[in-house]
Formats: C-alpha cells, structure tokens, sequence
C-alpha cells in the first residue's frame, strides 16, 4: 500500500471518528441537534453545533478530495490500459472505499432536515467493492480467454443492473409510494443508486470467478 492510499485511509477513518464523537457530543450535550431531524427554516446557530458543522464540513471536504484523487487516477489508469496487453496493477486495499456507501443513509438524515436527497447518491460507492477482486487480477495477460470472460462478466453484470432498474420503473411508475410523489423519487434515486453498484461491482467479481474457474479445470485436465 503506497503513501497516497495510506493518506486517504486515515484521514476517512479519522472523518468517521470525528463524525461519531460530534453525533455523541450532540445526543450527550446539545439536545440532538443535527442528529434528530430538525426543521431547516428555524434553524437558530448555537455555539454548541460547532462539533457537528465542522465534522461535516470536513467530512464533505475530504470526499471532494477522495473525488478529485481517484478520477484522474482511474482515467490515468485507462488511458494506459488501451496500450497495454496486461490488466491495470490495482491495490486489492482500494475496495475499502466501497465502504464510503455507507454515506448514501445520510440522505434520509438530510431530507428530514431540508429535503436534500444528494446523499442517496453516495450508495453507488458499494460498487467500489469490485476493486478487491479487480486487484486479485492485477497484471494478468488479457487473452482471448479473458476477453470473452470480461464480455460475459460485463453483460451478466448489466442485465441484473438494468432488470432491477426495469422492475423500479415498473412498480413505483405505478403511482405514489406511500401516498407520497417525493418518497417515490426517493426510492427511484436509491434503487438506482444500488443497481448502478451491483453492475460495477459484479462484473469484476464474476469476470474473478470465470478466470479461476476456467484456470481449476485446466488444472483438472
């Protein structure tokens, strides 16, 4: 695990752990506040929300950082994988950011709060589970073999993705859930969200199991 990787562990373990003695210090000493819904409109700033306001200021801020570290990373990344015979050398450590979906409960926090439902976004980030099993294969030689594999991982993975999203139009296109037009965007929003990680994070779990299948027959033989 290099240096970059260490940072970026830390300092979400250390985001985590401020999160978690903030809420504490809220429930403890300040009413809930921040925790427990609260009407945005009447909201009045007390010294005692500090712990709160600067865990999650942080907390956003070391996102956008994660966000701005991975993108050129992962574009770096392909642009050298369309002249490579090998598959990308990719740290099996990275899929611990799959645990950055955790984030995505955060939204039903938020639209108690002011109606924001962004956060149900972050439930895409389960996908980046997929980097484990990714770095499981890291410089394998991309035969013919493994293409085809890659294909019917990729195409296995996507139709479970698109028929789940299928069966969400299918049934909340029906009318309003629970009585209500934005409970039924935000379920849209979640399942999507979900589906959108399952197909990420499959296709290298399958594209892992096809490639060890095919190697344990061949052993066999």
């Amino acid at each position: 695990m290099n240096k970059k990787t260490k940072r970026m562990i830390l300092l979400g373990i250390l985001c985590a752990l401020l999160v978690a003695v903030s809420s504490w210090y809220s429930v403890v000493y300040n009413d809930a506040r921040f925790v427990a819904p609260m009407e945005g409109a009447g909201y009045t700033f007390r010294v005692k929300d500090l712990p709160m306001i600067i865990s999650g200021v942080l907390t956003a801020l070391y996102l956008l950082y994660l966000l701005a570290m991975l993108i050129p990373a992962v574009l770096r990344m392909n642009r050298r994988q369309k002249n490579s015979l090998f598959t990308r050398s990719v740290n099996p450590w990275m899929g611990i950011f799959g645990f950055f979906g955790f984030f995505g409960f955060l939204g039903f926090w938020t639209y108690n709060v002011d109606k924001t439902i962004f956060p149900f976004l972050f439930f895409m980030f389960f996908g980046f589970f997929g980097f484990f099993f990714e770095g499981k294969m890291s410089n394998t030689f991309m035969d013919e073999r493994y293409r085809e594999n890659k294909m019917k991982a990729h195409m296995a993975a996507n139709k479970t993705a698109l028929g789940i999203i299928f069966l969400a139009v299918l049934i909340l296109g029906r009318g309003r859930l629970m009585g209500n037009l934005e409970y039924t965007l935000i379920a849209f929003v979640i399942v999507s969200s979900l589906a959108i990680a399952l197909a990420v994070f499959l296709s290298e779990y399958l594209l892992y199991r096809y490639d060890h299948e095919d190697q344990w027959e061949e052993s066999e033989e």
